[in-house]
This record gives structure tokens, sequence and C-alpha cells, in this order.
């Protein structure tokens, strides 16, 4: 069996990305995102997440230089709790930061603290190649319909599968290197072509709230 978990990144970066972190839920193939919990949008991001019961939302950890790791990620942990009223269902990190060799000890501890899963280290395969950037260029194709069905082609495979993604709304008061290239992930998610697809190739959308059960089923 084919299980994909559809994870935004950025859930409280901005009012657009909050937005378009919704929609991609309620209208497209999203089920799951990451809070950060430091930011003025916060806390509208936790009220939007705690009106929708079915997307599943974990904490995407923000560290900045000097920081003590594990002393940080606990404390954005509690914060996290504060504002959702419950544990995260995941763990990942802003830039991926937690693939460090120094911060990842720090991680791991306090994923298993909460028993939650951290991405790259559970039964979840992370595929991070529905990212519409690089070399400095934009890449539209890349986060095209036809371009996410390529990547579920070729990545998706039998087990549980995290695609990651960046869908938003484009912000004014916003910078970021990455914002056109949001909204057409947004655009691409929300396809309805796109359900029919996942369906034709007996790929079944799940959250991380499912990932306990659905990696105690599958055979090793």
């Amino acid at each position: 069996m084919k299980y994909l978990i559809v994870n935004a990144d950025d859930f409280g970066a901005s009012h657009g990305i909050n937005r378009g972190i919704v929609e991609a839920h309620q209208r497209g193939i999203l089920t799951s995102t990451s809070l950060m919990v430091d930011t003025p949008w916060s806390e509208e991001a936790a009220w939007l997440g705690r009106a929708l019961p079915e997307l599943s939302v974990g904490l995407h950890v923000h560290l900045r230089t000097g920081d003590d790791a594990h002393a940080e990620i606990r404390r954005q942990c509690r914060c996290f709790e504060r504002l959702m009223g419950r544990p995260p269902s995941h763990l990942d990190s802003h830039h991926n930061v937690h693939r460090d060799p120094r911060l990842l000890p720090a991680f791991l501890a306090v994923a298993q603290h909460y028993g939650m899963p951290l991405r790259e280290h559970s039964s979840a395969r992370y595929v991070s190649r529905f990212y519409g950037q690089w070399g400095g260029q934009s890449h539209p194709e890349q986060i095209s319909v036809e371009g996410l069905l390529c990547i579920v082609e070729a990545d998706v495979q039998d087990g549980v599968t995290e695609l990651g993604c960046h869908p938003g709304y484009v912000d004014l008061d916003f910078s970021s290197g990455y914002a056109t290239e949001r909204a057409i992930e947004l655009q691409t998610l929300c396809d309805p072509a796109l359900r029919p697809a996942l369906a034709e190739r007996q790929i079944h959308l799940v959250t991380f709230r499912h990932l306990g059960n659905l990696a105690a089923s599958l055979p090793t």
C-alpha cells in the first residue's frame, strides 16, 4: 500500500501563507502542516489549525545562531502546546537545519521525549523535490500538476511518504525569495485532477496522526 502525507512548511510565516495552507487543505490534497510559533502570524495560524480537525499540525522549529538547541526546541514545543492546546503531531525545522550533525541530537532527543516523528528519522520517507527554485532560477514546471505527478510516480513507493511543499499567497509586506512559486504550488495542490490521479495510482492521502498505526501494519 502507498500512503502520502502532503505537508506544508511555514504555517504562521505570514497571513498570505496561512490563507494558502488552509485553502490547500480545504480545496486540495494538503493533509498536514508545520507551525512556526514565534511570528506575528503564529496565533492566527494556530486559531486556523484548531478549526481544522482533519489537518495534522506539527512544529516547524526556527533556530537562531547562538541558541541552545535542546532548550530552544523544548521551549518552542511548550509554546506550540499553548497555542494549539495539544502537542505537535510531528517535528521538522526551518531550512531543515536538523540535518546539521551538531543539532540533530537535540532534535532526536526532543522527538523521543514527545514520542513524535522527526522528519527523515521516522517510518515516513521525505521527498523534497516539489520545489520551484534552484540555481538562482525559478522553475515553475517543477511545481506544475504534471511536475507533481512525475515526482509522485518516481518517489512514492510502498509505505508512507511525506511530500514537502510551500503553498501560500504572496504578501506585499512579507519578504521572501520564494514568493510567486508559493502561489503556483497552491494552484497545483488545489487542482481537481490530483485526487483522481492519486486514486488511480492507489495512493492514499493520510496525516502524521496515522503514522504510528500505519507503520505497525506495514510488512518489515
